[in-house]
């Protein structure tokens, strides 16, 4: 499922416009893109919780030259699944 197919699943299922299910479904993407930029995290009981992780820097390697090369520190965003979603897909509930 896409971005687009959410969009649409939300349209019919709650009877909305597409442009009002457009704006719910950014509005609940930018705030949980919010939360994360300000080092928060996002839990969604049952499914599971997003993070952001901080990767310090280190040598790496350029796959098409092979030479080594400084990769710099970063923040990526992290999911961790929750205990039920991973149980539903595993088709034990």
């Amino acid at each position: 499922m896409n971005k687009s197919d959410l969009i649409e699943a939300l349209s019919k299922k709650e009877n909305l416009t597409e442009k009002k299910a457009i704006d719910v479904i950014n509005l609940v993407f930018k705030g949980f893109t919010n939360e994360l930029k300000k080092g928060g995290r996002i839990e969604i009981r049952g499914f599971g919780s997003f993070l952001v992780k901080d990767y310090g820097a280190y040598t790496g390697r350029n796959p098409k030259t092979g030479t080594k090369i400084q990769v710099t520190p970063k923040k990526l965003p992290f999911f961790k699944v929750g205990k039920e979603l991973k149980e539903r897909v595993d088709n034990k509930k």
